[in-house]
């Protein structure tokens, strides 16, 4: 998905543009995809998606993400493993924290293209349901898969993928967010799981 973010010729995502706040072709398009044609107001699906849609979007949000998060830390602390669970509070608080200067830094709004499915307050760029979700899941499914076998494994890491890539299209589907902003909040989380990663396994992992 980083790749979304180089210029290429055709009408591609532009980083620039992206900083400028400007709409670009894709966003567009991938926004009307999801609504019916001269009726925006309409997702262009059975009117139970667009509920399933926003129950899953809630699964990436603030309360469900620092509850999961603080339950996986209060385990882990009881289960003797101190340092991991403060490896995983620091991993998701410091998660959030950057998504939060990154929007501050970027300024972007909300697309107002089409009309809003769920109450949207704070600024678009880099989507934090998609970053926030990607650090939390995806690293209690590291966590989960360690010690296993290869299928059982495949198949938690495949899940926790999964759940992460639904909460970010469930973002577009709603229209409170451009693709650039999920795919930029994706972006944003491997380069802080990388960084997280490399500290993690010099400090927490093995104790």
């Amino acid at each position: 998905m980083c790749r979304e973010f180089e210029s290429y010729q055709g009408g591609g995502w532009n980083i620039g543009e992206v900083l400028e706040g400007e709409p670009l072709p894709l966003d567009e398009a991938a926004l009307l995809f999801f609504r019916v044609p001269g009726n925006l107001q309409q997702p262009i699906s059975p009117a139970w998606l667009a509920h399933a849609a926003s129950d899953i979007m809630s699964l990436g949000g603030v309360t469900v993400l620092s509850l999961v998060t603080l339950l996986t830390a209060i385990h882990l602390a009881i289960a003797g493993k101190r340092s991991l669970a403060l490896f995983v509070f620091l991993s998701v608080s410091g998660g959030w924290l950057v998504s939060t200067v990154l929007k501050i830094l970027v300024g972007r709004k909300r697309p107002t293209l089409v009309p809003h499915l769920a109450e949207v307050e704070d600024l678009s760029f880099p989507s934090g349901h998609a970053m926030l979700s990607a650090v939390t899941y995806l690293t209690l499914g590291a966590l989960l898969s360690q010690g296993r076998g290869r299928t059982e494994r495949t198949y938690i890491v495949a899940c926790a993928i999964l759940l992460t890539m639904l909460i970010g299209v469930s973002r577009v589907f709603l229209g409170v967010h451009y693709p650039s902003a999920v795919a930029g909040g994706w972006c944003a989380r491997a380069i802080w799981a990388l960084s997280c990663w490399m500290v993690g396994r010099r400090f927490a992992f093995d104790r």
